[in-house]
Formats: C-alpha cells, sequence, structure tokens
C-alpha cells in the first residue's frame, strides 16, 4: 500500500488494510493491526502496539516517553487492544521499569484530549471523556466509565461498571459496581443503569446494592462493615469481588455518602 506524505520507519509493522493519512510519523519498533486507521498528524512512537480495527484520530501521540525522572530509556511499550477508538490529541506514555508496559483493552472509547501516564493498565469496554487525565500506575477496570476532565491520582484503582462523575478528583479507589461524586469523591449509589444494560438481573442489582449499604451507608467502621458481608450476606461472584477489591486496596476507598443513593 502506498502512504502519501507520511514516514513509515522501514522496520514498523503494519498489517493488513491499514490506513494511515497524510502528514503522520510512524516511528521504528511499532506494530498496527489489520483494518486499523491512523488520521493526520500522528505520532506512534517506538514501543506502540496497536490491534486490529483501531481508529486514531488526528493529533494523537502514542507511546511517547514517559513523563517520569526516573525513566532512562528502557525499552517499554504501550498496547492499545483491539477494535478502541482513540480521539483527536490523545496522549499514551509507554511504561517503565516498574511495569514495563502502559496498557489500553479492547473496545474501548478515549474521547478528546484524553492523558494515559505510564504503567497505567486500562480494560476492555471503557469510556474515558473528554479530557480525563490518568497520572502513573493507576488500573481501570471493564466497563468504568470516567467523566470528562476527571483527574485521577496515582497508583488509584477503579472497580469494574463503575461511573465516575465529570469533574471529580479521584484520591482513593473506586470499588466495583458503584456511582462516585461530590468532592471529595464519594459514594451516590451503585450503577444500576449501565449494570441492566449489561444483562445484570434486578436480584443481581439489589444484592449488590445490599451491600453496599452495609459498607458506605450504615456509618461502620470499613472493617466492620465487610465482616458483615462476609458473614451475613451470601456468597456470589459479585460479593467476592467487592470484598477482594477493598481488602486489596492499598489506598483506601473513598468516603461513604447517605443521600442519593440509587
Amino acid at each position: 500500500m502506498s502512504y502519501t506524505h507520511v514516514v513509515i520507519h522501514p522496520n514498523a509493522r503494519i498489517g493488513n488494510n491499514v490506513k494511515i493519512d497524510p502528514f503522520t510519523m510512524i516511528h521504528d519498533n511499532v506494530e498496527i493491526g489489520d483494518g486499523t486507521w491512523i488520521g493526520s498528524n500522528v505520532t506512534i512512537f517506538p514501543g506502540a502496539r496497536i490491534g486490529k480495527n483501531c481508529k486514531i484520530f488526528p493529533g494523537s501521540v502514542i507511546s511517547a516517553v514517559p513523563q517520569d525522572l526516573k525513566f532512562h530509556g528502557e525499552e517499554t511499550t504501550a498496547i492499545i487492544g483491539d477494535n478502541t477508538t482513540v480521539r483527536e490529541f490523545v496522549t499514551i506514555n509507554r511504561g517503565t521499569q516498574a511495569l514495563g508496559k502502559t496498557e489500553v483493552g479492547s473496545d474501548n472509547l478515549l474521547m478528546a484530549y484524553v492523558h494515559i501516564a505510564h504503567d497505567c493498565i486500562v480494560g476492555n469496554h471503557c469510556i474515558l471523556a473528554n479530557g480525563a487525565t490518568l497520572a502513573g500506575h493507576i488500573t481501570i477496570q471493564d466497563y468504568a466509565i470516567i467523566g470528562g476532565l476527571s483527574a485521577i491520582h496515582q497508583f488509584v484503582q477503579v472497580g469494574s461498571h463503575v461511573m465516575i462523575s465529570g469533574g471529580s478528583l479521584v484520591r482513593k479507589d473506586v470499588p466495583p459496581f458503584v456511582k462516585a461524586a461530590h468532592e471529595p469523591l464519594s459514594y451516590v449509589g451503585i450503577n444500576s443503569v449501565g449494570l441492566r444494560r449489561r444483562g445484570f438481573s434486578n436480584d443481581k442489582i439489589a444484592e449488590i446494592q445490599n451491600i453496599y449499604r452495609t459498607i458506605f451507608v450504615k456509618g461502620l467502621s470499613n472493617s466492620h462493615a465487610l465482616d458483615v458481608v462476609q458473614n451475613e450476606m451470601s456468597a456470589s461472584p459479585e460479593r467476592d469481588q467487592i470484598l477482594t477489591f477493598i481488602r486489596s486496596s492499598s489506598r483506601g476507598i473513598m468516603k461513604g455518602y447517605s443521600r442519593d443513593e440509587d
């Protein structure tokens, strides 16, 4: 395939049916999967691994070196899975020796001006709205939605099926299935609309809601609340996922909030 006004390093590996618009630069040690489209004025630095059928919009910069003074040029990667859309002026930095990679999974939407720093892991089916900013070493689990202009502190973990309000400052871990808003960031209910859209039954949603009432609404300490959930509520994958997430949190979880619960 002929690319006009495009600079592609001869060692870059470009899949079949890849379309690259003018004034884009593809560096050495880059892999781009079949069917992907790269818009104009995109820069893809060494270490990029881009999957199949992705869309990279103009102005994006993929796999630039980390903005980390501890980085000393080690060979690392920035990975994007299949069917992910990267909108205008998104920046995804590659990893450091701490993890060796920054990874964005499949079927994600990264809206304009999103920044994903070094050593972040973003799961599948996530939406990061315009201007959302991830510091280093953050984990975002599957089906999470991060509101526009939100800023997430380094080493924070965000659980699956979470919805975080736009403009949030996320300093603590956000456990699975919840909605988070206010300042400081607080529990405001479970993400019941999102869960229904993804096939969770009404009984399952009620179970998750009861777990979080115990954890966030009843005024118990975290350790006491977790013991109550463990000992008094029936075991299920969702219950165990919540317990494991909170017990393994190194930064601690966001605060409870007693109003606006769904």
